[in-house]
């Protein structure tokens, strides 16, 4: 019987010498470390026999061995790089040594192998084997300038380079590997066997006359006295090609060890089945619909009933494995875009973070359903190397999520996807987070939409957007300032100029609610005179008209940026008055007007309106450069 515990224990103790052993043989770390891996994959399909050895690590190593040479020999171009001096003087002194010579005096110094095993596992006789131990020392120290008795001290400078530096994949991902390594040998023999019987002639049947088939339940097992026909099996010794195991998908304890409570893997499958679409803002079944393999998993606290309709907390797993990692990089753009752009109705994007030191490329998306129940979501998008892995996150209620948290998790989804053959950078434990523009979504990426507005007070339907269109009058400007962003303005004319407005449908709201936002480039000197002209014309704005009242809300300035948001209330009769919260905001060479006019108390916060102007600011960004 194969005892996993044992393997675990073995993979652990071993693996860290096995590589600094491989990497020493051939100088490629990448080939060195895939050797490894795979040697332990074969290991464990030959447990039952390796698990009964005293020291299973003597079958294991020349197996470790030949696979690095092999792998680094088909990457003939390869050079390491960042290399300290003093490691690449001894590896390249190494490599002009002979096969034998350099075996020996790696089973010597970094294997603390007996003189008859270092011969045994040479394949020389014991005399030949101490001959070149001696002339591979002698050669060996004679490159590096140093005495032999030097020679352990340059080795241990070798392992220390590499030990501690190779993210390892769990041994769960290698049993699982080697298993389906021993079902894939299994088959080549059964199928080997049903060859024999079938080019033999003979029609096999049983007593009744039926022809046994292999899914028959009261099959009799084989006798014990039969002896077996030995299997066909594949004449390469590596594994084969890993794709998209479960065991690489977060475990449960991944959530237990960082939320409270305990966690439980619901379900995990290739998402083959219905429409694909298994979380919210998703847009298709696979964010790479070319892809070489894909695998979702759902994990949920333990002991939590699901009720129809009510909210849930559940954290969802999205990986794909792409065939290139310019593909990858494709996949993780158009997932990452799903949701800072998400389409699903009432769903607001709240924040834009990037986890530091996660993988390739990662963010972090923070975004609300206001439909009822009301839930958060905290959605994850990494890449590493050529696995795009999403971490979905829901969170009943409108609370603040733990991010931190939650960027911690992806992290660890990274660290399971890097270490395998496909796999790029790593991730750190606790990854911090920083604030992060939003992605550019929708036709005109500098202009607000539907996804970054709140939800009105008393309305439950959702926004819709106009298309964007050039402006042939500027419904975000006020009766103050009657901004206009057509023609020119003090010689130099509007480039670019969109404008688009939001309402909500069916809401029976009045004729006057909506937001409204304008854009154009001018100059740089001439787009910040426009926003001090429409400050100007604000301050005065009361002196002149009695009717209307303004309230400035807050106001910055730099070099490169402006904002200043405004509340306006305009009596139009004796018995009705308009609030007008207005912002006018500058980015370099890119003006920008915000206009919302509520309906009566149907309207948004202050700090909705405020997040809103910051929001349409950071969009701003996006306007290219006036055209000269």
């Amino acid at each position: 019987m194969r005892d996993p515990e044992q393997f675990d224990a073995f993979y652990r103790d071993a693996r860290e010498r096995l590589l600094v052993q491989t990497y020493a043989l051939t100088g490629d770390l990448a080939a060195s470390r895939r050797a490894v891996r795979d040697a332990f994959i074969v290991a464990w399909h030959h447990w039952r026999k390796y698990g009964a050895l005293d020291n299973p690590e003597s079958v294991v190593r020349p197996h470790a061995w030949r696979l690095a040479q092999r792998r680094h020999t088909a990457r003939v171009w390869h050079r390491e790089k960042g290399v300290d001096p003093d490691v690449k003087e001894v590896l390249d002194a190494l490599g002009k040594l002979g096969s034998h010579q350099r075996r020996a005096l790696l089973l010597t110094q970094l294997a603390a192998v007996s003189m008859p095993e270092m011969a045994r596992e040479i394949g020389i006789p014991l005399e030949q084997a101490e001959r070149e131990l001696q002339t591979g020392a002698s050669q060996l120290s004679l490159a590096l300038g140093c005495p032999a008795a030097m020679l352990r001290t340059r080795f241990e400078r070798l392992a220390a380079s590499v030990t501690g530096t190779v993210r390892w994949p769990r041994a769960t991902i290698l049993r699982r590997a080697g298993g389906a390594r021993r079902r894939t040998h299994t088959a080549v023999g059964v199928a080997g066997a049903v060859a024999v019987v079938v080019g033999s002639g003979f029609a096999v049947t049983d007593a009744a006359g039926e022809r046994p088939t292999l899914d028959r339940a009261d099959a009799a097992p084989p006798s014990a006295s039969t002896t077996p026909t030995p299997t066909a099996e594949p004449t390469s010794d590596a594994p084969e090609p890993l794709t998209l195991d479960s065991a690489a998908m977060l475990p449960a304890s991944a959530l237990t060890s960082r939320y409270d409570g305990r966690w439980r893997v619901e379900r995990t499958g290739d998402n083959h089945a219905g429409t694909g679409l298994v979380v919210p803002c998703q847009q298709d079944r696979y964010a790479d619909p070319n892809g070489r393999d894909a695998l979702v998993r759902v994990l949920a606290p333990r002991g939590e009933q699901r009720e129809r309709g009510a909210a849930v907390r559940d954290v969802t797993q999205l990986t794909e494995l792409s065939s290139t990692k310019k593909a990858a990089r494709r996949t993780w753009r158009t997932a990452a875009d799903w949701y800072a752009g998400c389409t699903n109705e009432r769903v607001q994007l709240l924040a834009t973070r990037t986890p530091e030191g996660v993988g390739d490329q990662a963010v972090q998306l923070v975004l609300r359903s206001w439909d009822d129940p009301v839930t958060t979501y905290v959605v994850g998008v990494a890449r590493s190397g050529e696995y795009t892995t999403t971490v979905f996150e829901r969170v009943p209620g409108d609370g603040t999520p733990e991010r931190r948290r939650a960027a911690g998790v992806l992290a660890e989804a990274v660290q399971d996807l890097c270490a395998l053959d496909e796999g790029g950078t790593c991730a750190s434990d606790d990854p911090p987070l920083e604030t992060a523009d939003p992605l550019p979504v929708g036709a005109e990426p500098s202009l607000l939409s539907s996804v970054d507005l709140p939800p009105v007070s008393g309305v439950g339907r959702p926004w819709a957007g106009t298309e964007a269109s050039r402006p042939t009058s500027n419904d975000a400007a006020t009766n103050c300032d009657q901004t206009s962003f057509t023609g020119s303005f003090r010689g130099a004319r509007f480039t670019r100029p969109r404008t688009r407005t939001f309402v909500i449908p069916k809401a029976k709201l009045p004729d006057e609610f909506g937001l409204t936002e304008t854009a154009a480039a001018l100059p740089r000197k001439r787009a910040r005179a426009l926003v001090e002209q429409v400050r100007d014309d604000l301050s005065s704005c009361s002196d002149g008209d009695l009717a209307t009242d303004v309230e400035r809300i807050r106001s910055s300035s730099s070099d490169r940026s402006d904002q200043t948001v405004w509340r306006l209330e305009v009596q139009v009769s004796e018995n009705r008055t308009l609030t007008f919260w207005m912002a006018i905001l500058r980015e370099d060479t890119a003006v920008g007007q915000l206009g919302f006019v509520p309906g009566g108390d149907r309207t948004i916060t202050r700090e909705d309106f405020l997040a809103l102007a910051d929001r349409a600011q950071a969009r701003l960004q996006r306007m290219r450069d006036p055209k000269t």
